[in-house]
Protein backbone atom coordinates (compact mmCIF):
# COMPACT_ATOMS: atom_id res chain seq x y z
CA UNK A 1 0.00 0.00 0.00
CA UNK A 2 2.73 2.44 0.84
CA UNK A 3 6.31 2.62 -0.79
CA UNK A 4 9.56 4.15 0.58
CA UNK A 5 12.73 3.23 -1.37
CA UNK A 6 13.64 0.66 -1.17
CA UNK A 7 11.21 -0.85 1.23
CA UNK A 8 7.52 -1.51 0.10
CA UNK A 9 4.70 -2.26 2.40
CA UNK A 10 1.40 -4.15 2.65
CA UNK A 11 -1.53 -4.21 4.41
CA UNK A 12 -2.87 -7.76 5.35
CA UNK A 13 -6.41 -8.07 6.85
CA UNK A 14 -6.03 -10.80 9.33
CA UNK A 15 -2.79 -12.64 10.98
CA UNK A 16 -3.98 -15.77 9.74
CA UNK A 17 -3.13 -14.68 6.39
CA UNK A 18 1.20 -14.79 7.65
CA UNK A 19 2.86 -17.85 8.03
CA UNK A 20 2.89 -18.90 11.58
CA UNK A 21 7.03 -19.74 11.30
CA UNK A 22 7.91 -16.61 9.62
CA UNK A 23 5.85 -14.58 12.50
CA UNK A 24 7.43 -16.25 14.97
CA UNK A 25 10.87 -16.01 13.84
CA UNK A 26 10.52 -11.77 13.98
CA UNK A 27 10.06 -11.83 17.73
CA UNK A 28 11.88 -11.94 20.84
CA UNK A 29 9.64 -14.56 22.81
CA UNK A 30 6.91 -12.53 24.05
CA UNK A 31 4.28 -14.23 24.54
CA UNK A 32 1.86 -11.85 23.44
CA UNK A 33 3.72 -10.85 20.21
CA UNK A 34 3.27 -14.73 19.36
CA UNK A 35 0.94 -15.52 16.42
CA UNK A 36 -1.03 -17.75 18.35
CA UNK A 37 -1.86 -15.05 20.33
CA UNK A 38 -2.85 -12.54 17.88
CA UNK A 39 -4.85 -15.21 15.93
CA UNK A 40 -6.79 -16.34 19.20
CA UNK A 41 -7.77 -12.55 19.40
CA UNK A 42 -9.07 -12.31 15.73
CA UNK A 43 -10.38 -15.84 15.52
CA UNK A 44 -12.45 -15.70 18.92
CA UNK A 45 -14.20 -12.33 17.99
CA UNK A 46 -12.55 -9.99 20.17
CA UNK A 47 -10.33 -8.05 17.65
CA UNK A 48 -12.62 -7.59 14.96
CA UNK A 49 -14.27 -4.62 13.35
CA UNK A 50 -17.58 -5.53 14.58
CA UNK A 51 -15.18 -4.86 18.26
CA UNK A 52 -13.32 -1.76 16.94
CA UNK A 53 -10.45 -3.51 16.42
CA UNK A 54 -9.90 -4.20 12.81
CA UNK A 55 -6.86 -5.79 11.77
CA UNK A 56 -4.97 -3.78 9.99
CA UNK A 57 -1.15 -5.25 9.94
CA UNK A 58 1.99 -4.63 8.08
CA UNK A 59 4.36 -6.42 6.18
CA UNK A 60 7.62 -4.84 5.33
CA UNK A 61 9.05 -6.23 2.19
CA UNK A 62 12.57 -5.70 -0.15
CA UNK A 63 11.34 -3.77 -2.74
CA UNK A 64 12.93 -5.38 -5.69
CA UNK A 65 12.99 -9.17 -4.69
CA UNK A 66 9.67 -8.72 -2.48
CA UNK A 67 11.20 -10.83 0.04
CA UNK A 68 9.51 -9.87 3.60
CA UNK A 69 11.60 -7.93 6.06
CA UNK A 70 9.69 -7.49 8.67
CA UNK A 71 5.75 -7.16 10.53
CA UNK A 72 3.95 -4.86 12.67
CA UNK A 73 0.96 -5.35 14.60
CA UNK A 74 -1.50 -2.93 13.93
CA UNK A 75 -5.42 -2.47 13.98
CA UNK A 76 -7.90 0.73 12.17
CA UNK A 77 -9.81 1.69 15.19
CA UNK A 78 -13.26 3.06 15.95
CA UNK A 79 -12.67 4.16 19.81
CA UNK A 80 -10.04 4.13 22.11
CA UNK A 81 -10.63 1.34 24.78
CA UNK A 82 -8.52 -1.38 26.14
CA UNK A 83 -5.28 0.51 25.06
CA UNK A 84 -4.07 1.96 28.31
CA UNK A 85 -2.45 4.98 26.83
CA UNK A 86 -5.74 7.28 27.11
CA UNK A 87 -6.05 9.50 24.57
CA UNK A 88 -10.04 10.11 25.24
CA UNK A 89 -9.40 13.96 25.82
CA UNK A 90 -7.12 14.14 22.69
CA UNK A 91 -10.66 12.88 20.50
CA UNK A 92 -12.85 14.89 22.82
CA UNK A 93 -10.83 18.14 21.35
CA UNK A 94 -9.97 17.29 18.05
CA UNK A 95 -13.59 16.47 17.44
CA UNK A 96 -15.08 19.44 19.51
CA UNK A 97 -12.90 21.55 17.02
CA UNK A 98 -14.48 20.15 13.97
CA UNK A 99 -12.24 17.36 13.02
CA UNK A 100 -13.12 13.35 12.89
CA UNK A 101 -10.50 11.35 14.76
CA UNK A 102 -11.86 8.38 14.31
CA UNK A 103 -11.13 5.80 12.41
CA UNK A 104 -7.21 5.95 13.66
CA UNK A 105 -4.99 3.48 13.70
CA UNK A 106 -3.27 1.86 16.39
CA UNK A 107 -0.12 -0.34 16.56
CA UNK A 108 -0.34 -2.37 19.91
CA UNK A 109 -1.58 -5.68 21.47
CA UNK A 110 -5.09 -5.40 22.60
CA UNK A 111 -6.32 -5.10 25.79
CA UNK A 112 -2.55 -5.84 26.54
CA UNK A 113 -0.29 -2.78 28.52
CA UNK A 114 3.13 -4.72 27.91
CA UNK A 115 5.85 -3.17 26.84
CA UNK A 116 7.06 -5.25 23.74
CA UNK A 117 9.12 -4.77 20.08
CA UNK A 118 6.59 -3.33 17.62
CA UNK A 119 8.46 -3.23 14.74
CA UNK A 120 9.04 -7.24 14.21
CA UNK A 121 11.93 -7.71 11.84
CA UNK A 122 13.16 -10.99 10.16
CA UNK A 123 16.73 -12.11 11.49
CA UNK A 124 19.58 -10.31 9.54
CA UNK A 125 17.43 -7.93 8.23
CA UNK A 126 18.82 -4.34 7.78
CA UNK A 127 18.41 -1.85 11.22
CA UNK A 128 17.29 1.36 8.36
CA UNK A 129 14.15 -1.20 7.71
CA UNK A 130 12.24 -0.58 10.98
CA UNK A 131 12.27 3.27 9.77
CA UNK A 132 10.40 1.83 6.37
CA UNK A 133 7.73 0.55 8.95
CA UNK A 134 7.39 3.26 11.04
CA UNK A 135 7.47 5.39 7.11
CA UNK A 136 4.65 2.45 6.04
CA UNK A 137 2.28 3.65 8.63
CA UNK A 138 2.77 7.60 8.03
CA UNK A 139 2.15 6.78 4.35
CA UNK A 140 -0.89 4.23 5.41
CA UNK A 141 -2.17 7.54 7.81
CA UNK A 142 -2.06 9.52 4.91
CA UNK A 143 -3.31 7.58 1.85
CA UNK A 144 -6.30 6.86 4.39
CA UNK A 145 -6.75 10.48 5.27
CA UNK A 146 -6.81 9.52 9.15
CA UNK A 147 -6.25 11.41 11.97
CA UNK A 148 -3.40 9.75 13.10
CA UNK A 149 -1.75 6.79 14.17
CA UNK A 150 -0.53 5.28 17.57
CA UNK A 151 2.30 2.98 18.58
CA UNK A 152 1.65 2.06 22.17
CA UNK A 153 4.26 0.03 25.01
CA UNK A 154 7.00 0.33 22.29
CA UNK A 155 10.42 -0.44 23.71
CA UNK A 156 13.13 2.99 24.30
CA UNK A 157 14.76 1.67 21.53
CA UNK A 158 11.97 2.05 19.40
CA UNK A 159 10.18 5.50 20.61
CA UNK A 160 13.41 6.95 19.98
CA UNK A 161 13.40 5.71 16.01
CA UNK A 162 10.23 6.97 15.93
CA UNK A 163 11.09 10.25 17.39
CA UNK A 164 13.43 11.20 14.77
CA UNK A 165 10.91 9.87 12.19
CA UNK A 166 8.41 12.60 12.87
CA UNK A 167 6.57 10.89 15.90
CA UNK A 168 5.77 12.58 18.95
CA UNK A 169 6.83 10.63 22.03
CA UNK A 170 4.51 9.89 25.26
CA UNK A 171 5.54 8.33 28.22
CA UNK A 172 4.13 6.90 31.33
CA UNK A 173 5.03 4.47 33.95
CA UNK A 174 4.12 0.88 35.28
CA UNK A 175 5.27 -1.13 38.64
CA UNK A 176 7.88 -3.59 38.17
CA UNK A 177 9.73 -6.13 40.19
CA UNK A 178 12.81 -7.18 39.72
CA UNK A 179 14.63 -10.20 40.68
CA UNK A 180 17.84 -9.65 42.32
CA UNK A 181 19.41 -12.77 42.30
CA UNK A 182 17.22 -14.31 45.37
CA UNK A 183 17.10 -17.64 46.23
CA UNK A 184 13.99 -17.23 48.70
CA UNK A 185 11.17 -15.06 49.07
CA UNK A 186 12.40 -14.72 52.49
CA UNK A 187 15.64 -13.34 51.25
CA UNK A 188 13.73 -10.52 48.75
CA UNK A 189 11.90 -9.35 51.78
CA UNK A 190 15.32 -9.01 53.97
CA UNK A 191 16.22 -5.78 51.55
CA UNK A 192 13.12 -4.39 52.74
CA UNK A 193 13.20 -1.56 55.42
CA UNK A 194 11.48 -3.58 58.38
CA UNK A 195 8.09 -1.63 58.44
CA UNK A 196 7.76 -2.45 55.35
CA UNK A 197 8.91 -6.36 55.64
CA UNK A 198 6.04 -6.44 58.62
CA UNK A 199 3.28 -5.34 56.46
CA UNK A 200 3.79 -8.02 53.79
CA UNK A 201 4.15 -10.95 56.22
CA UNK A 202 1.43 -9.68 57.76
CA UNK A 203 -0.72 -9.13 54.44
CA UNK A 204 0.49 -12.66 53.29
CA UNK A 205 -1.08 -13.86 56.68
CA UNK A 206 -3.97 -11.98 56.87
CA UNK A 207 -4.98 -13.39 52.85
CA UNK A 208 -4.95 -17.11 53.68
CA UNK A 209 -6.50 -16.87 57.35
CA UNK A 210 -9.49 -17.61 56.31
CA UNK A 211 -8.85 -21.67 55.37
CA UNK A 212 -7.82 -20.37 52.08
CA UNK A 213 -4.87 -22.10 49.62
CA UNK A 214 -3.48 -21.03 46.20
CA UNK A 215 -2.75 -23.15 43.62
CA UNK A 216 -0.04 -23.00 40.69
CA UNK A 217 -1.47 -24.24 37.61
CA UNK A 218 0.73 -24.27 34.36
CA UNK A 219 0.36 -25.85 30.59
CA UNK A 220 -1.48 -28.49 30.48
CA UNK A 221 -2.12 -29.29 34.24
CA UNK A 222 -4.68 -26.30 33.04
CA UNK A 223 -8.14 -28.18 32.40
CA UNK A 224 -11.60 -26.60 30.87
CA UNK A 225 -12.83 -26.46 34.00
CA UNK A 226 -10.52 -24.63 35.51
CA UNK A 227 -10.89 -21.95 32.97
CA UNK A 228 -14.55 -22.08 33.15
CA UNK A 229 -14.18 -21.09 36.61
CA UNK A 230 -11.21 -18.68 36.17
CA UNK A 231 -13.54 -17.21 33.59
CA UNK A 232 -16.29 -16.64 36.01
CA UNK A 233 -13.64 -14.59 37.98
CA UNK A 234 -12.95 -12.60 34.76
CA UNK A 235 -16.34 -11.85 33.78
CA UNK A 236 -17.26 -10.48 37.47
CA UNK A 237 -14.26 -7.84 37.20
CA UNK A 238 -14.30 -6.92 33.84
CA UNK A 239 -18.23 -6.22 34.32
CA UNK A 240 -17.52 -4.07 36.98
CA UNK A 241 -14.54 -2.31 35.43
CA UNK A 242 -15.32 -1.85 32.44
CA UNK A 243 -18.48 -2.51 31.85
CA UNK A 244 -18.25 -5.55 29.52
CA UNK A 245 -14.95 -7.41 29.21
CA UNK A 246 -13.23 -7.41 26.86
CA UNK A 247 -12.01 -11.08 25.77
CA UNK A 248 -14.43 -14.35 25.22
CA UNK A 249 -14.40 -17.86 26.52
CA UNK A 250 -13.45 -18.86 23.53
CA UNK A 251 -9.80 -16.81 23.52
CA UNK A 252 -8.94 -18.55 26.82
CA UNK A 253 -9.95 -21.87 24.71
CA UNK A 254 -7.75 -21.21 22.06
CA UNK A 255 -4.64 -19.60 24.13
CA UNK A 256 -4.99 -23.20 25.89
CA UNK A 257 -5.01 -25.15 23.38
CA UNK A 258 -1.85 -23.38 21.16
CA UNK A 259 0.14 -21.82 23.49
CA UNK A 260 -0.39 -23.85 27.27
CA UNK A 261 3.48 -23.29 28.13
CA UNK A 262 3.06 -19.37 28.49
CA UNK A 263 -0.12 -19.92 30.82
CA UNK A 264 -0.05 -19.95 34.64
CA UNK A 265 -3.11 -19.85 36.85
CA UNK A 266 -2.96 -19.01 40.58
CA UNK A 267 -6.01 -20.27 41.83
CA UNK A 268 -7.57 -19.49 45.25
CA UNK A 269 -9.28 -22.92 47.00
CA UNK A 270 -11.35 -22.65 50.13
CA UNK A 271 -12.49 -26.10 51.30
CA UNK A 272 -13.82 -27.59 47.71
CA UNK A 273 -14.74 -24.35 45.93
CA UNK A 274 -12.33 -22.19 43.97
CA UNK A 275 -13.21 -18.09 45.13
CA UNK A 276 -10.75 -16.49 42.86
CA UNK A 277 -7.93 -16.81 40.26
CA UNK A 278 -5.39 -14.86 38.40
CA UNK A 279 -4.10 -15.66 34.91
CA UNK A 280 -0.29 -14.85 34.04
CA UNK A 281 1.76 -15.07 31.34
CA UNK A 282 5.46 -16.69 30.80
CA UNK A 283 8.08 -15.12 28.81
CA UNK A 284 11.55 -15.75 28.79
CA UNK A 285 12.73 -13.83 31.36
CA UNK A 286 9.12 -12.10 32.64
CA UNK A 287 6.13 -13.35 34.12
CA UNK A 288 3.19 -11.33 33.30
CA UNK A 289 0.69 -10.86 35.64
CA UNK A 290 -3.00 -9.92 33.43
CA UNK A 291 -6.61 -10.80 34.94
CA UNK A 292 -7.72 -11.05 38.42
CA UNK A 293 -11.60 -11.97 39.83
CA UNK A 294 -12.87 -13.18 42.63
CA UNK A 295 -16.13 -14.43 43.93
CA UNK A 296 -15.48 -13.48 47.80
CA UNK A 297 -14.11 -10.82 49.44
CA UNK A 298 -10.92 -11.66 51.39
CA UNK A 299 -8.38 -9.09 53.00
CA UNK A 300 -4.98 -9.00 51.12
CA UNK A 301 -6.37 -11.79 48.84
CA UNK A 302 -5.64 -9.60 45.75
CA UNK A 303 -1.65 -8.45 47.31
CA UNK A 304 -1.24 -12.16 47.70
CA UNK A 305 -2.78 -13.98 44.58
CA UNK A 306 -1.20 -11.07 41.97
CA UNK A 307 1.75 -9.86 43.62
CA UNK A 308 3.51 -12.24 45.75
CA UNK A 309 2.66 -15.14 44.00
CA UNK A 310 4.08 -14.05 41.82
CA UNK A 311 7.07 -13.04 43.04
CA UNK A 312 7.56 -16.38 44.60
CA UNK A 313 6.90 -17.75 41.05
CA UNK A 314 9.62 -15.85 39.75
CA UNK A 315 12.24 -16.52 42.41
CA UNK A 316 11.58 -19.95 41.82
CA UNK A 317 11.56 -20.20 38.10
CA UNK A 318 14.82 -17.19 37.82
CA UNK A 319 12.33 -15.00 35.96
CA UNK A 320 13.98 -11.11 36.28
CA UNK A 321 10.70 -9.32 36.06
CA UNK A 322 7.47 -9.46 37.06
CA UNK A 323 4.74 -7.05 35.49
CA UNK A 324 2.20 -6.76 37.30
CA UNK A 325 -0.11 -5.12 34.56
CA UNK A 326 -1.17 -0.96 34.50
CA UNK A 327 -1.18 1.46 37.15
CA UNK A 328 -1.24 1.08 40.60
CA UNK A 329 1.63 3.25 42.77
CA UNK A 330 0.46 0.99 45.62
CA UNK A 331 2.55 -1.92 44.20
CA UNK A 332 5.60 0.48 45.59
CA UNK A 333 5.28 -0.89 48.74
CA UNK A 334 4.98 -4.25 47.69
CA UNK A 335 7.96 -4.41 46.35
CA UNK A 336 7.42 -3.09 43.22
CA UNK A 337 9.47 -0.14 41.12
CA UNK A 338 8.33 2.79 39.08
CA UNK A 339 9.39 2.09 35.14
CA UNK A 340 8.79 4.07 32.59
CA UNK A 341 7.02 3.14 29.18
CA UNK A 342 7.08 4.79 25.78
CA UNK A 343 4.12 5.55 23.09
CA UNK A 344 4.59 7.38 20.04
CA UNK A 345 1.72 9.53 18.00
CA UNK A 346 2.10 10.71 14.58
CA UNK A 347 -0.54 13.23 14.43
CA UNK A 348 -1.40 14.75 10.52
CA UNK A 349 -2.86 17.93 11.54
CA UNK A 350 -0.05 20.60 11.71
CA UNK A 351 -1.89 22.95 14.29
CA UNK A 352 -3.10 19.93 16.74
CA UNK A 353 0.32 18.01 16.72
CA UNK A 354 1.66 21.63 18.01
CA UNK A 355 -0.52 21.80 20.50
CA UNK A 356 -0.21 18.04 21.68
CA UNK A 357 4.13 18.59 21.47
CA UNK A 358 3.48 20.95 24.08
CA UNK A 359 1.34 19.20 26.23
CA UNK A 360 3.30 16.13 26.03
CA UNK A 361 6.27 18.51 27.12
CA UNK A 362 4.46 19.18 30.21
CA UNK A 363 3.44 15.94 30.68
CA UNK A 364 6.65 13.38 30.25
CA UNK A 365 8.30 16.35 32.89
CA UNK A 366 5.65 15.07 35.62
CA UNK A 367 5.81 11.52 34.65
CA UNK A 368 10.07 12.11 35.33
CA UNK A 369 9.44 14.02 38.30
CA UNK A 370 6.38 11.19 40.09
CA UNK A 371 9.25 8.52 39.23
CA UNK A 372 12.18 10.48 40.82
CA UNK A 373 9.95 10.88 43.99
CA UNK A 374 8.55 7.30 43.74
CA UNK A 375 11.77 6.07 43.46
CA UNK A 376 13.18 7.94 46.65
CA UNK A 377 10.31 6.36 48.93
CA UNK A 378 10.89 2.94 47.84
CA UNK A 379 10.22 0.60 50.45
CA UNK A 380 13.75 -0.74 50.12
CA UNK A 381 16.47 -0.51 52.46
CA UNK A 382 18.60 2.78 52.90
CA UNK A 383 22.30 2.10 51.71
Amino acid sequence: MSEAQPFSAEIIGSIAEINPVEWDACTDGNPFLRHAFLLALEASGCASLETGWQPYHFRLMDHESGSTLGFLPCYLKSHSFGEYVFDHAWAHTYEHAGGKYYPKLQSSVPFTPVTCPRLLMIPGTREEAKSGLLQAVISATNQLDLSSAHMTFLNQSEASLAENCGYLLRTDQQFHWKNNGYNSFEEFLETLSSRKRKQIKKERRTALANNIQIEQLRGKDITEADLDQFFVFYEDTGTRKWGQPYLTREFFAQIHQNMPEDIVLFMCRRGDNYIGGAINFVGPDTLYGRYWGCTEEHPCLHFETCYYQAIDYAITHGLKTVEAGAQGPHKIARGYSPVKTYSAHWIRDPKFREALEKFLLVEGQDVDAEISYLTAHAPFKKI
